[in-house]
């Protein structure tokens, strides 16, 4: 293949990069700078997803006319996320499997690599899901912001282990891509950041971790907003028993006790990380247990527009 015919083949891959926020317009518009930024041959297209009508007005004022041309905005009917990603995946499908959605949300941001380098893993024609490294942008200034680096350090050496072995693992629901056109609709009752890497599993293809790509996120600062993050996603998980009985899980308490506890004792560097970690340990049970609770009395996963606000995980607004 020359060098031009090189050229014409990326240039005619579609990538649509679409960014699920909830009245963060702020968070949301630095989500969209960090895409417009970035040196992509494809061509491309941002669309930014929320139930809220400010959110595209506030970026249209500090967007600049030729950035304008490509972001597009999608006022979600607040349905929820996987239903807002499912109406877009039937209304961009495309039979050309090297087009790419790349999905994010408004309340993190992502390095300067980002499609560059997922793009390179696509060159691989049975990869069907990429997936980035998350990082904790929280100081390890308490016990909360200390936990999310340990939770980060473990997902991050989880996932890179199970990549190299080329075995299933759960994408980041912060950022991974995935090709257009092989599945066009999810099931809502669970997180589309496990359900949707199984789907494309199941139909042959590979998912792949590339650290090299790396997602800022705002964690949790307190009690409440960690309980409620924890077991909403905990709650989303269990449902996969259900729907995916076959599926190898990679996000279960059995995993954290047998993959997490010994790892997460060896990290401590002070007393004071020392303590907090032996905190964490009685935490997680908590929320296990109280989500497994909820399940019990019907209070299951719910697909809305965060339906427990989680104020303290908002970088910017």
């Amino acid at each position: 293949m020359t060098i031009l015919s090189k050229l014409f083949n990326e240039k005619n891959k579609m990538i649509h990069v679409i960014i699920t926020s909830y009245k963060e317009p702020k968070s949301t518009l630095r989500a969209v700078k960090t895409f417009l930024d970035q040196k992509i041959k494809q061509d491309y297209e941002i669309i930014v997803v929320d139930p809220f009508p400010e959110t595209e007005k506030f970026l249209k004022q500090n967007l600049h006319k030729n950035e304008q041309k490509k972001v597009k905005f999608f006022l979600d009917p607040g349905e929820g996320k996987g239903y807002a990603l499912n109406i877009l995946f039937q209304e961009l499908a495309s039979e050309n499997k090297d087009d790419i959605f790349i999905l994010t949300d408004g309340d993190v941001y992502v390095s300067e690599n980002a499609v560059s380098e997922m793009m390179k893993a696509f060159k691989d024609k049975e990869i069907g899901c990429v997936t980035g490294r998350p990082i904790t942008i929280n100081p390890k200034d308490n016990k909360y912001h200390y936990w999310a680096h340990l939770a980060f350090q473990g997902i991050d050496r989880f996932r890179n282990n199970l990549s190299e072995q080329k075995q299933f693992f759960e994408c980041s629901g912060y950022l991974f891509a995935i090709r257009k056109g092989v599945i066009l609709d999810f099931p809502l009752e669970t997180s589309e950041d496990a359900i949707i890497p199984y789907l494309f599993w199941k139909k042959g293809y590979k998912i792949v971790y590339v650290p090299k790509v790396e997602v800022y996120v705002k964690n949790p600062e307190n009690w409440h907003d960690w309980k409620n993050q924890k077991i909403r996603n905990i709650k989303a998980h269990e449902n996969l028993n259900k729907m995916a009985p076959d599926m190898l899980r990679t996000k279960s308490l059995l995993n954290e006790i047998k993959e997490g506890a010994f790892f997460a004792i060896r990290q401590p560097t002070n007393f004071r990380e020392f303590f907090w970690t032996l905190q964490l340990y009685p935490a997680r049970l908590y929320i296990y247990f109280k989500a497994f609770q909820e399940l019990r009395q019907n209070k299951g996963y719910q697909d809305g527009w965060r339906t427990t606000e989680i104020e303290s995980t908002k970088p910017l607004d």
